[in-house]
This record gives structure tokens, C-alpha cells and sequence, in this order.
């Protein structure tokens, strides 16, 4: 497989990272709080925001490239209010099946904390991960995630329930 190339994602990039998240929601609806039908109704304006170039923007995502393929995506999403504001948290992690298990992953990971670390107030990332996805609970703990709690029917699916653990990662410099 052809080594991949991280690199945060624009306003242009839009309509590809819509596509691969609508690709994510319909291919493992069990590890995302959003449907396809929900994320697909929403303009490509929409999609593009979470991408601004804005030197104050809130949100950035970053995809894995391999060739012209959007291959994977992770974001990050900072916290606004006064009292929370020291938190950000990892969002829409997905990885198409064919790109795993070279590494993609760990590195969208490890290039948002990367951001993470570079914002001077945020102190903490966290995330939530589907209890079953043992996999992606190894890669998270790989890169520095701890679980802090498992949230039981957290997610309605189908004529059931998905339990979501809760991870977080002290980045700042006095980490225990």
C-alpha cells in the first residue's frame, strides 16, 4: 500500500470529506451518534464551515491521503465555554477498511493531539468510542487515552442500545 499523507483538511475538501463520513455512518452506523440520513441532509456549506481556515476556528479535521484518496478523517472539536474551555474533543474518526492496519489511524490520532498540544488552552482531549469496537479501544489507548467510564445506552440502534466508553488525554506539559 502507498504510504499516506495527514494533512488538515479545507474548505474545498468539503464535498470529499462528506463523502467518506456518509460512507463511516452507513458502514458502522454502531460507532457514530449520527445517521446518514441526518449528515445527508445537511448543505455542503455545512461541511465546509467545520474546515475553516480561520485562525480562530473551533473545529479542524484532518484527512489521510493515500494517492488522491481521502482514505480517513479525525477532528477536532474545542470546547467554548468559560469553564470548559481547557477540553477539546476527538470527533468522526473513521478509517475505510482498506487503509487499515498500516498505521492511518494511529496517525490521524497523533495529528490532532499534535494540534491539540499546539492550542495553549486546551489541557485535555477526549472522546467516546462504541464498548465493542476493541480495536479502536486499543489504538486510542495506544496513543495515550485512558477510559474514565462506560456510558450504557448511549447510542439507540436499531431496536437497541450501544454503551460508549469514555477516553481522555492529558496533552499539557505537567501530564502525571
Amino acid at each position: 500500500m502507498q504510504d499516506s499523507l495527514i494533512r488538515r483538511l479545507v474548505p474545498s475538501d468539503a464535498a470529499l470529506h462528506r463523502a467518506l463520513m456518509l460512507e463511516a455512518y452507513g458502514t458502522s452506523p454502531e460507532a457514530f451518534t449520527s445517521s446518514v440520513a441526518e449528515r445527508e441532509r445537511l448543505p455542503l456549506q455545512w461541511w465546509a464551515a467545520r474546515m475553516s481556515e480561520a485562525p480562530a476556528a473551533t473545529e479542524r479535521v484532518y484527512g489521510a491521503f493515500i494517492g488522491a484518496e481521502l482514505a480517513g478523517a479525525a477532528g477536532l472539536v474545542c470546547e467554548q465555554r468559560e469553564r470548559t474551555n481547557h477540553k477539546a474533543t476527538l470527533v468522526g474518526m473513521y478509517v475505510r477498511p482498506a487503509a487499515r492496519g498500516n498505521g492511518v489511524a494511529r496517525r490521524l490520532v497523533q495529528e490532532v493531539l499534535r494540534h491539540a498540544k499546539a492550542l495553549p488552552r486546551i489541557k485535555v482531549v477526549q472522546l467516546t468510542v462504541s464498548e465493542q469496537n476493541a480495536a479502536a479501544v486499543a489504538l486510542y489507548r495506544l496513543c495515550g487515552f485512558e477510559s474514565f467510564g462506560t456510558e450504557p445506552m448511549a447510542v439507540q440502534f436499531g431496536s437497541g442500545f450501544v454503551a460508549k466508553v469514555h477516553m481522555w488525554c492529558r496533552i499539557d506539559e505537567n501530564e502525571p
